[in-house]
């Protein structure tokens, strides 16, 4: 059968499918239960996998004991464990939610259906939250302006590129080179797919405060910094004729302007005025057109090594093919 609509029930699911809900976990004793067993009721067939990264408060052994696959990650930071959970878990849908029963489970099924339906890579769960000790008015600042940024740099975004809830084909994990080691993965990811072409969505999300006794790993100037520097560091090496042609444009501006009065004391005397201001204007535009040359260079490596990760993507299924 085809799957159509947005269907909430697990058992409209095709029976063959192989689903694994992935869990980062720190120091989430107070949470990591519920959250296991509300993906546990979401999805019956589902392997659900906790990946602890170096919890001191039993999260652990409160995860086995609520039935998930436990698996540690001694390097500190979501993006190491990320990494991890992409290299050794086998699956044909992947599901990865933070493990502090914030995001809602429920809603798992209708995101699976959504990629099965429009063969989708990735659907992102978009945080819609009424409640401001779930979703603080800092972290929703932040997150509409580097959205904003990211869509400006790359021509185009999701609604909320932080989001941790999303779910993911094969083909899109399996060709993932991780190369973050914190809470920018969520960027990095989103960078990935809008650079390759991937064909994704979004689905709006219930987003709840985290229960009492849990706190939050997130610092919002520490790691909103971070990630825009993440940003910042992916639109140059993604877009490098375009960083490193703004730099040569601006070179190049700044020398103009201060070569144009001695460009004019030239015409009318003959004579060139500030020799050493005419040596900077010289040096400037030499920079500028090295900028330029370098970024052409580096387009052309881009390309290649964008091409190689099509490929590689290309080489497993697409997620309508799982559902016949």
């Amino acid at each position: 059968m085809t799957v159509r609509g947005a269907v909430k029930d697990a058992a409209l699911l095709p029976p063959a499918l192989r689903i694994a809900v992935l869990l980062p976990c720190y120091n989430e004793a107070q949470a990591i239960a519920q959250t296991i067993e509300a993906f546990a009721k979401a999805l019956p067939t589902a392997k659900i996998y906790v990946y602890d990264n170096n919890s001191i408060d039993g999260s652990r052994e409160i995860a086995a004991r609520a039935g998930a696959i436990v698996r540690r990650v001694r390097q500190q930071g979501k993006g190491h464990v990320v990494r991890r959970m992409f290299a050794d878990v086998d699956a044909d849908i992947y599901i990865m939610a933070d493990g502090d029963a914030t995001y809602d489970a429920s809603a798992a099924p209708a995101m699976i259906t959504d990629m099965l339906a429009d063969n989708l890579d990735m659907v992102v769960g978009a945080r819609k939250s009424e409640v401001n000790a779930a979703y603080r008015p800092g972290h929703r600042l932040g997150n509409r302006l580097l959205t904003g940024l990211l869509r400006y740099l790359f021509g185009r975004s999701f609604t909320d590129i932080l989001s941790g809830y999303r779910v993911f084909s094969r083909r899109f994990v399996k060709s993932f080179p991780v190369l973050s080691s914190g809470f920018e993965i969520e960027t990095e990811m989103s960078v990935h797919a809008l650079e390759l072409r991937m064909p994704v969505a979004e689905r709006a999300i219930a987003y709840a405060a985290r229960p009492d006794g849990s706190v939050s790993k997130l610092n919002t100037v520490r790691d909103g910094w971070r990630i825009l520097r993440t940003i910042f560091t992916l639109f140059r090496v993604e877009q490098p004729i375009w960083f490193f042609g703004a730099i040569g444009g601006g070179l190049v501006l700044v020398a103009l302007i201060l070569a144009a009065p001695l460009f004019v004391t030239y015409l009318e005397t003959g004579l060139v005025p500030r020799f050493p201001t005419a040596i900077l204007a010289t040096g400037l535009m030499i920079i500028a057109v090295l900028n330029g040359m370098c970024g052409l260079i580096l387009d052309t490596v881009v390309r290649g090594r964008r091409e190689t990760r099509r490929l590689a993507y290309l080489a497993f299924s697409a997620p309508a093919d799982l559902a016949p």
